[in-house]
């Protein structure tokens, strides 16, 4: 990260932590194939092992029950649609991933409604699910509810606790996609009982290129990747072991911030006040629902988001028009197209995101080079 930028795009990718940085370059100067019987073999089994506990620990969930993959967007492959499902219930809110996978799936796609703040009702959950297992040959085993705990462009959050009783008492199978929300709020693995549960490295402060799929003993899964028996044949193939060492640091570091996660907050509100200060009418997308503490989606009308990123660039501050994946595509956000938000507005938002290394400086420039997007939308170019 550079001094003279101010970086708030953790929900694309968050800065390489310290502690992650040390684990990946110490992990490089051991050799040793983890599969391996010899002392070198043993210690890089040492270091995948260790990386496990405290990412299972961040989960919620037992070690045995962490797979590590190249990513989150492997692991929802990998169950969305590396088996045969019959029914697949997802929220209209999902991360791409998700939606790609279910299109590449041969099951039934129920989209699961949110109302205008993004949150799924679960009263209307509730009647649905119910609706979907009465249909004649339905079985609750052959179905899985898809849902993110925390949305990556809004930073709402799901009542996943209400949406976990619904699947656990009718005995559908569920998957969290926990991506966003590690770190950020509590997750719990072993108290919502999904049997499947997504982490991704870099969005914690860890390495690119290392993810993990939290899946229990007695859940279905058919793995993408078959050769050596690796991660006890759920996913084969030779250990990133630097990369996971370097996740394993993150997870650590992440969980210790949910002790502190107020700064966070106090940050974020004062974002958001300087940039509606600035411009008072910009709207602040999801404001009246649980939100992460980190995130913040502002719409600024008839201020195209490319153009406010750009300016924002421009002036030393990183951030994004929507999700990352999405970066340089100009259609309608599906979230925000799911949530009832016009599109003159959703064309206009852009997403602020904190994180570990976050400072009210950051905070001050970013506030500063909101009043240029405002100019330039004002068409009052900035003479100095």
């Amino acid at each position: 990260m550079s001094v003279n930028r101010a970086y708030l795009d953790y929900n694309a990718t968050a800065p390489l932590r310290p502690q992650a940085r040390a684990a990946v370059l110490s992990a490089l100067d051991d050799v040793g194939n983890a599969s391996s019987v010899h002392a070198e073999g043993r210690r890089a089994r040492a270091l995948v092992e260790a990386a496990r506990v405290k990412v299972a620990a961040l989960a919620g969930a037992s070690a045995r029950h962490v797979v590590f993959t190249s990513g989150a967007t492997e692991a929802i492959n990998c169950v969305v649609s590396g088996r045969a499902w019959k029914t697949l219930m997802v929220s209209a809110v999902e991360h791409p991933a998700v939606a790609a996978s279910v299109a590449r799936s041969s099951a039934d796609h129920i989209v699961i409604p949110v109302d205008g703040s993004g949150r799924i009702d679960v009263a209307t959950f509730t009647t649905l699910v119910d609706c979907v297992l009465g249909r004649e040959h339905v079985l609750p085993a052959d179905a899985l509810i898809v849902v993110q705990h925390a949305n990556n462009e809004t930073g709402v959050v799901q009542p996943i606790d209400d949406i976990a009783n619904v699947a656990r008492d009718r005995g559908i199978r569920l998957m969290v996609d926990a991506v966003q929300s590690a770190g950020r709020v509590e997750i719990d693995q072993r108290r919502w009982g999904a049997e499947y549960l997504v982490l991704s490295s870099h969005k914690i402060g860890g390495p690119q290129g290392a993810g993990a799929l939290v899946v229990t003993d007695d859940a279905k899964i058919d793995a993408l990747l078959v050769g050596g028996g690796q991660e006890r044949g759920r996913r084969a193939g030779t250990e990133n072991i630097a990369a996971i060492a370097g996740f394993g640091a993150a997870a650590g570091a992440a969980r210790s911030d949910l002790a502190d996660i107020s700064r966070m907050a106090d940050l974020r509100a004062r974002l958001e006040a300087g940039l509606i200060n600035v411009a008072p009418d910009a709207i602040v997308i999801g404001k009246d629902a649980p939100r992460l503490a980190n995130t913040s989606l502002i719409a600024l009308p008839r201020a195209p988001a490319e153009t406010a990123v750009i300016a924002l660039d421009l002036a030393g501050v990183a951030a994004s028009a929507g999700a990352a994946c999405s970066s340089g595509k100009t259609t309608r956000s599906p979230v925000l197209a799911a949530m009832g938000i016009h599109n003159d507005i959703a064309k206009c938002a852009v997403r602020f995101s904190l994180g570990w290394a976050t400072t009210e400086d950051d905070v001050s420039r970013c506030i500063d080079a909101w009043q240029q997007v405002n100019r330039i939308r004002s068409g009052v170019r900035d003479v100095a």
